[in-house]
């Protein structure tokens, strides 16, 4: 069976590496970013089926990524997974076509959840083999 391809985006290195070990001991694809910018060229380069991308970042934070991130790739799904997390931030993320927000930390089990519902085939949709 098939598990998602997902692009983990945090700026703090040991939180990026565990969860991506964490999530790879499930079954996941994981690559892991430390910036916004980072992000969006993994994005161009190569195909996810998810992102789990962190609001609070140096340079170009979450809500900017995520801006652009819906330029380049619509339908990518993406969920917010912060520490410092206001409802504003809530309200503008969701706005933006963030498709969950979740606050650390993070009950893996949820998050594995949030992922295979937002990556679940749909009908009518192509899907990745």
């Amino acid at each position: 069976m098939h598990k998602a391809r997902v692009l983990l985006v945090d700026d703090r290195s040991e939180f990026r590496q565990t969860l991506g070990e964490r999530l790879q001991a499930r079954g996941y694809q994981t690559l892991g970013m430390g910036s916004g910018a980072e992000a969006l060229a993994a994005v161009q380069a190569q195909d996810f089926d998810a992102v789990v991308l962190d609001m609070v970042m140096p340079g170009m934070d979450g809500l900017e990524t995520l801006r652009r991130l819906r330029q380049v790739r619509p339908a990518l799904p993406v969920i917010v997974l912060t520490g410092y997390g206001t409802s504003e931030d809530v309200v503008q993320a969701l706005a933006l076509g963030a498709r969950d927000y979740l606050v650390k930390p993070v009950d893996l089990d949820i998050l594995q959840k949030r992922i295979d519902e937002a990556t679940a085939p749909r009908p009518g949709l192509p899907t990745r083999s």
